[in-house]
């Protein structure tokens, strides 16, 4: 086996598979021996006015991205075909949704990353994990969205991209099933391979930083009930005698 082959070897086959590991004992681990560290750590009180358009910017913006990444990846070309959608049709609409979501969480990042640069507090409370994830961060959101528009670019030129359903899809298929498909990863384009690091990276970081409350979202809180608050108002007699229906919320 040549030089190439073994770090296409060493990337594709074994990393994947180095970083499940880390995710899953990171996990255990933190879950375990850091339960009360398992937060973002607000720092809401410090400053809000940013915060308040960056934070759904950046979190919107990044659930579409992770949506087309699900739909892209685990979807096989032949299953889009099947329902009627053309390549056409579907790469046109990757690489809309692509752009308009890649820079709304680039904007929301920056936002982000500029609040707490500039804001002696939050500055304060940031530690070297956190500058280590945001740069990670960082580079994953430009890769992504520069590779996006570069093969928007050269699309709308009349010109040709490799597929990624054809290289990057089937090799992350294969992860899943612990036979790693090194030669497909291996004919990708150098954007998607520079992408796929970089995204493999934080996946890495995501247990030992504050992206783990990814796994904490609040679900519940979407089927809790209303909070019932009593006045502290002086009320008429008899008023508390009189009972009411409390239905659940939402």
């Amino acid at each position: 086996m040549n030089g190439d082959g073994t770090v296409d070897l060493l990337l594709w086959g074994v990393v994947p598979y180095v970083v499940l590991v880390l995710v899953v004992g990171g996990l255990i681990w933190r879950y375990r021996y850091d339960r009360f560290g398992w937060t973002t750590r607000s720092s809401e009180l410090y400053e809000s006015r940013l915060l308040r358009i960056g934070s759904p910017l950046f979190h919107f913006g990044l659930l579409v991205v992770i949506v087309g990444h699900v739909v892209g990846l685990l979807i096989p070309g032949s299953w889009t075909r099947a329902l009627g959608v053309s390549d056409t049709l579907y790469h046109v609409s990757a690489l809309t949704l692509g752009v308009i979501a890649g820079f709304c969480t680039l904007v929301g990042i920056a936002l982000l990353v500029w609040r707490r640069r500039t804001t002696g507090p939050v500055f304060s409370a940031t530690t070297r994990n956190d500058k280590l994830m945001y740069l990670v961060l960082v580079s994953a959101i430009v890769t992504g969205l520069g590779m996006t528009v570069y093969f928007a670019g050269v699309e709308l030129a009349g010109g040709h991209t490799g597929d990624y359903r054809e290289t990057v899809s089937p090799w992350f298929r294969s992860i899943w099933i612990l036979r790693p498909d090194v030669a497909a990863m291996s004919a990708a384009e150098a954007p998607y391979k520079l992408h796929a690091l970089m995204g493999l990276g934080l996946f890495a970081l995501l247990p030992f930083t504050r992206l783990v409350h990814a796994f904490s979202a609040p679900i519940g809180y979407l089927f809790r009930p209303y909070v019932v608050y009593r006045t502290r108002d002086p009320q008429p007699a008899g008023a508390g005698q009189a009972t009411r229906i409390i239905r659940r919320g939402w």
